[in-house]
């Protein structure tokens, strides 16, 4: 089951039935006791907005010349960013290494720059970053942190014929990758259950609460691929009504790998350092700016800021917002219901609001934080664990 499919069945249950006759789900096992989650807006710590480089036509992994300098474009992931990173980025250095330089450049601090940059190291090459930040500043240390490789990755009528085989090379690349990072100190990637919820039907949801975010556009086609790599994580489950401690709710459990983005982050900025790896504080206004560093070959993994920089008006910003509840060490599943989002992850517990469905955000510029969607998805998620909705 994919996001979207996900989303979708916390919406209704006949949606959540639908899915004990899809392909994907399995028979039943009874799985682990739960605790409740301690869902209170006082708790909410924490509240980060970032604008999702989003490309039509899929991340831009391709070449072009200034001067004598070799540029390699990596940007362009949508919501796929840290789900992708090492496939995409494994691409893009084999386009970097065609002349097998000794020194590579790599413009952002980003995942996309971070995990080209070891990768380049890997290859033999000396790397220094050029970037305004370190990856924690950057856009990337605000995302979900959820295994989500084809989250509007592309539209379907837009990504050319040869494109879903590359984003299925480039997910089993990066799903291999992420697992080398399971079982270390500060646990940069685990596993965990996460159960989607749903106790209505479409038409009795409740509206939308007020935000400052502009009216969604029209519903698009975004493209979908999980089904090409659903060997790669265990089948959904459709549990008992008495299997679980939602009470008078049909109910989905799934696994789905999930990145503590802040041990993650520190992890892939120690291997880069380590590796003799070299940071460059610099803000590029123009290509020529870079063309001037004198490299012969730079990665260009800038995100969402290529579109002013290479002049990339096919990139379309999507604004996401998550809210941060205080840890919670015991509550280690994630949860959607009423398209909220909660993720367990080490450095809290994030909450996402998915009102609006895959086009929420779409097109907002908008990076302010807006504290009362925040405090609705929060509240959403209290109604599932009050004392007449919890049975645990």
């Amino acid at each position: 089951m994919s996001r979207r499919q996900l989303l979708q069945a916390s919406v209704g249950a006949g949606a959540l039935a639908g899915c004990s006759t899809a392909p994907g789900v399995s028979s039943v096992d009874t799985g682990r006791p739960l605790v409740p989650l301690r869902a209170r807006t006082d708790r909410i710590f924490d509240i980060a907005v970032c604008l999702r480089p989003f490309r039509p036509a899929g991340p831009r992994v391709d070449t072009e010349r200034l001067g004598n300098t070799l540029v390699v474009h990596n940007y362009g992931h949508g919501g796929s960013g840290w789900s992708l990173s090492w496939g995409s980025s494994a691409r893009a250095v084999r386009l970097a290494m065609q002349t097998s330089p000794s020194e590579v450049a790599v413009i952002g601090c980003g995942v996309l720059g971070l995990t080209s940059a070891i990768l380049a190291q890997r290859a033999g090459a000396r790397v220094t970053i050029y970037a305004r930040e370190q990856l924690p500043l950057t856009t990337s240390a605000r995302a979900t942190g959820e295994w989500t490789p084809d989250s509007r990755i592309a539209l379907a009528d837009a990504a050319g014929p040869d494109f879903a085989s590359v984003c299925e090379e480039m997910a089993r690349t990066a799903f291999k990758t992420h697992r080398d990072y399971l079982g270390l100190p500060g646990v940069p990637v685990e596993w965990i259950d996460q159960y989607a919820v749903s106790d209505e039907t479409p038409q009795s949801r409740p509206a939308a609460s007020a935000s400052s975010a502009p009216m969604a556009p029209t519903a698009l086609d975004f493209a979908a691929y999980s089904q090409r790599i659903a060997d790669l994580t265990p089948k959904w489950q459709r549990l008992p009504a008495d299997a679980s401690p939602f009470n008078g709710a049909s109910v989905a459990r799934g696994e789905i790998m999930v990145f503590n983005i802040a041990d993650y982050g520190h992890t892939l900025l120690n291997d880069f350092f380590i590796a003799g790896g070299q940071f460059r504080r610099a803000d590029f206004q123009a290509p020529l700016q870079i063309a001037a560093l004198g490299k012969k070959v730079v990665i260009n993994c800038t995100g969402y800021g290529a579109r002013a920089l290479w002049k990339d008006d096919t990139l379309v910003p999507v604004r996401g917002q998550i809210a941060r509840l205080i840890p919670q060490p015991d509550m280690r599943y994630g949860l959607v219901y009423r398209h909220v989002l909660a993720v367990p992850r080490r450095d809290g517990i994030v909450v996402q609001s998915f009102e609006g469905g895959e086009m929420k955000g779409y097109g907002d510029t908008n990076e302010t934080a807006d504290r009362a969607e925040a405090d609705q998805a929060v509240k959403t998620l209290a109604e599932l664990f009050s004392p007449a909705r919890w049975r645990g």
